[in-house]
């Protein structure tokens, strides 16, 4: 996954409670951080766009986002796993990871 797609990931992943994508501005710092984290980018200001574009409610970033995380771990699990460790969920209700939180090893 690159560096923005873990952040996303991972955002998601601390929130099991879900996330409206409506509602992704409140966790931009949080986004933010965890960008800085696992990124290789030097930029601050292109971090900063690139989060701004993701909680942006009329920009489609957040979407092409988890769909390539839900491509990249199709290609590494069969469908019955994968589907534990996608961001997913109805359209206007919090998405979510629905991956129990007691078998997540956190290394960051």
């Amino acid at each position: 996954l690159s560096p923005v797609n873990k952040a996303v990931f991972l955002l998601f992943l601390n929130h099991p409670e879900g996330i409206c994508f409506k509602d992704l501005a409140d966790y931009k710092e949080e986004l933010l951080d965890l960008y800085k984290k696992v990124s290789v980018y030097d930029s601050i200001e292109t971090m900063e766009n690139t989060v701004n574009r993701l909680i942006d409610p009329m920009d489609n970033s957040i979407n092409e986002k988890c769909a390539r995380i839900r491509n990249a771990l199709m290609l590494m699990f069969r469908d019955e796993i994968a589907s534990w460790y996608m961001i997913q969920g109805n359209r206007g209700e919090p998405k979510g990871i629905k991956l129990p939180r007691n078998l997540v090893i956190r290394e960051i």
